[in-house]
């Protein structure tokens, strides 16, 4: 099953797409000029990089007019908007554990195809939550082989998204890194990107992509001491006659988070609630206003304002 934000990811996980869509962002070229603007890959190569995004709806090609047989190719709206989700995620790379990571470079190719397996698989959900060995990933996530789930957490390892903890003897327990946990921000820019532009048919927003979310972010908010309570986050799904709602409830005591649970039931001061797009809105940036608040309106405030972890010049145009 394909996760949410997988296909933009993947996109600019290759370099030649990246330096495709930069190429046409100051208007439209002739396949030649393209083709050399990318430092001419095979031919070959260039026309499956090239049909995949029109593919996608991310770039077309055109007759330059109806007297003229050449054709240019273009970006479109979505191709555009794609850079944006590529300047989050160019972010992220720059905080890497070992020094700034260049999108483009090879070494961005493996860490962001470490993110989407880790992603995929649900690893990045599980050890979200708490630190897991691969025999407890295992056990956890039925759907993937072991071999597979142990490929991807080296892949993680490797790239330092999870670091080993002392554990006991049935094996090593791995937790999300910190920069694991600030990948929230592509992750989110990715799957809101989708959404908003992805022809063909998506990956839908599912309970799980919303409760790694809140696990990856929570653990991040800088809150003051003044902010103590149980607080509801809450996001409604849309599918069938009946909604579903999936979130987490957070425990801050004295502006630490203290517990983190994706079981909506107990007790809540305060609750704030919207739909997959206003939260993604929301976490990246976008304008206040758009979830709905029950109980402490200050308190809910600052719980949001925690959350967004990007400045607003990076927003992702998401309509």
């Amino acid at each position: 099953m394909t996760r949410a934000g997988t296909e933009p990811l993947s996109l600019l996980a290759a370099p030649l797409h990246l330096h495709m869509l930069k190429a046409l962002q100051q208007g439209p070229l002739e396949p030649l000029d393209l083709h050399r603007a990318v430092g001419s890959p095979p031919q070959s190569t260039m026309r499956v990089y090239s049909r995949r995004l029109e593919k996608l709806g991310l770039l077309e090609r055109r007759r330059r007019s109806e007297l003229q047989a050449a054709t240019q190719y273009r970006s479109t709206p979505a191709g555009e908007s794609l850079l944006g989700v590529a300047a989050y995620l160019q972010e992220w790379l720059g905080e890497a554990p070992d020094g700034p990571i260049m999108l483009g470079s090879i070494a961005a190719k493996s860490a962001t195809k470490a993110l989407i397996g880790g992603w995929s698989s649900n690893i990045v959900r599980a050890v979200a939550a708490r630190p897991l060995s691969l025999t407890d990933l295992n056990k956890l996530i039925l759907r993937i082989s072991y071999p597979s789930l142990e490929r991807k957490l080296i892949a993680m390892r490797i790239a330092k998204m999870v670091e080993p903890q002392p554990g006991d003897s049935r094996g090593t327990p791995y937790r999300a890194t910190e920069w694991l946990h600030r990948a929230v921000v592509p992750l989110t820019a990715a799957a809101a990107w989708e959404l908003k532009y992805i022809q063909l048919p998506a990956a839908a927003i599912s309970r799980t992509d919303i409760e790694a979310v809140f696990l990856l972010a929570v653990p991040l908010m800088s809150l003051d001491s003044q902010v103590t309570g149980r607080f509801r986050f809450s996001v409604e799904l849309r599918g069938g006659t009946t909604p579903t709602h999936a979130g987490v409830l957070v425990h801050v005591e004295k502006g630490r988070v203290v517990s983190c649970s994706t079981s909506l039931e107990g007790e809540a001061q305060t609750s704030i609630s919207g739909s997959p797009m206003d939260w993604m809105r929301q976490m990246n940036g976008g304008p206040r206003g758009q979830l709905e608040i029950s109980g402490n309106r200050s308190v809910a405030q600052r719980l949001l304002d925690a959350l967004r972890a990007t400045p607003k010049s990076l927003v992702l145009e998401m309509g």
